[in-house]
């Protein structure tokens, strides 16, 4: 499988996380909206169908994971999908404006 590409699409009030694989037809994406200087939510996660399977979402997740912590910001996860990674990997923590388990994570 070809290397998944992440870009990142900033606005300013709402945003995108884009992954493309190289002969792989559309594009995953995760949106975000900001909620403050340095805060934002974690909105939406979706792939078209061509790229279930290839690992673009979660690298997706983890590119928005490193940028707060590059860029020092927080974020809150709204996304199912996020919640569910954050789950399997509570060393996120640092980043996110809520606990792994916590039932609020999705408000």
């Amino acid at each position: 499988m070809a290397e998944i590409e992440i870009s990142k699409e900033d606005g300013e009030r709402h945003g995108r996380y884009v992954a493309r694989i190289d002969g792989v037809e559309g594009e995953a994406e995760l949106t975000f909206t900001k909620r403050g200087p340095d805060l934002i939510s974690a909105d939406h996660t979706g792939a078209p169908e061509s790229m279930r399977g290839t690992g673009a979402a979660a690298a997706l997740v983890s590119f928005m994971i490193e940028d707060a912590r590059s860029n020092g910001f927080r974020i809150m996860p709204i996304c199912p999908y996020v919640r569910a990674q954050y789950r399997k990997h509570p060393d996120w923590q640092d980043v996110m404006t809520v606990k792994p388990d916590d039932p609020a994570a999705g408000r």
